[in-house]
């Protein structure tokens, strides 16, 4: 008897761990927006909805919103940047209300789904740079635990104290 009531608690524990990845309702996006795209069709682009992420590189609060510029990565199936590959250029995220810039620091991994708007003109050093503009509506900041591969295997005997 015992042994089923702890079965039953570790498949429900295990399960409730599945559930912790976000859930983007991918409908709407069009799959093939980049930030490359954007600036290369900033008319075509503009009002349809991408979903991008990334590494965070700044975040500026502004009067009434959030600003943050990202490096772009592609998603794994989990919307997850894959870090391991090519970046795919930079671009901003518009968020109405304040987002704390301690939590959303950089180096952290984003993932945002939203429409896409006006492009913005920038600097990264000293070049010119035209960075795309989306408005958040979904917006992911990854833990950092989760920003690693979670790949691995462990297997262990004993006890601990």
């Amino acid at each position: 008897m015992y042994r089923k009531i702890l079965s039953l608690l570790f498949l429900i524990s295990l399960l409730m761990g599945c559930a912790s990845t976000p859930v983007f309702d991918t409908t709407a996006v069009v799959k093939s927006l980049t930030p490359q795209s954007v600036i290369a069709e900033p008319a075509d682009s503009r009002g349809k909805t991408a979903l991008w992420g990334g590494t965070i590189l700044d975040t500026r609060n502004l009067k009434d919103s959030t600003r943050i510029e990202v490096l772009a990565y592609p998603l794994d199936s989990s919307q997850r940047p894959i870090l391991s590959s090519k970046p795919l250029g930079r671009f901003i995220i518009h968020r109405q209300g304040y987002l704390e810039p301690a939590t959303y620091s950089e180096g952290r991994l984003v993932s945002v789904m939203g429409s896409v708007s006006e492009s913005q003109s920038g600097k990264v050093g000293e070049s010119a740079y035209i960075y795309p503009v989306i408005n958040a509506q979904q917006l992911q900041l990854w833990s950092p635990e989760t920003s690693r591969s979670r790949i691995g295997f462990s297997f262990g005997l004993g006890i601990r104290l």
